[in-house]
């Protein structure tokens, strides 16, 4: 990755970064250009990399295996080695999902890579961050769409999720109505 993108990536300045460069403390290169590439530890294989992708329902699986290969396509284009690929359906306020606990659980798993923050999780994606860098592991998001205001993010997702909640017990109510009818109608 670029000197600059691993300087963001770990909270320090360009400055500070490219002051490491040149002192030799970074396992990174030059390009003739002048660009300093530097070689990310976790796609060197001292840690594997996961790929998490997640619809909120089955109809939308077609969704889901869009987001696995954009997410394949994000890997492949910086040099990753996808290990392991997780794909699950269930909602982002769910915070049982089994298939995103163990995941997240899994100290083998150096770098998480998700679609959108919300495929996380709607809230406490930065406490889910906060809590893997402290182990020495990241969640990496490829498509950042926040606004700069964090209250119309917020709103934004409880609104989304709402709705979704909302939408899916109409749609739950009409499935049961429509099996209670042929029930009722086949003992009739």
């Amino acid at each position: 990755m670029k000197l600059s993108q691993y300087a963001k990536q770990i909270g320090i300045s360009y400055k500070t970064a490219h002051r490491m460069f040149q002192r030799g403390e970074l396992d990174a290169y030059q390009l003739p250009s002048g660009t300093i590439i530097v070689n990310d530890p976790a796609s060197n294989g001292s840690a594997s990399i996961a790929i998490y992708a997640r619809v909120s329902s089955n109809d939308q699986k077609g969704d889901l295996q869009r987001q696995v290969q954009s997410l394949r396509d994000y890997c492949a284009a910086n040099g990753y080695r996808i290990e392991k690929e997780v794909t699950e359906i269930a909602s982002g306020l769910n915070d049982n999902r089994p298939k995103f606990i163990k995941l997240i659980t899994n100290r083998s798993v150096g770098k998480i890579v998700v679609e959108h923050k919300d495929r996380a999780t709607r809230f406490g994606f930065n406490y889910i961050k906060a809590i893997l860098e402290s182990n020495g592991r990241q969640i990496e998001v490829i498509n950042e769409t926040d606004t700069k205001d964090e209250l119309i993010d917020d709103f934004v997702s409880i609104i989304t999720s709402m709705a979704a909640r909302i939408y899916g017990r109409r749609s739950s109510k009409r499935k049961a109505q429509e099996i209670k009818a042929c029930v009722k109608g086949r003992y009739n």
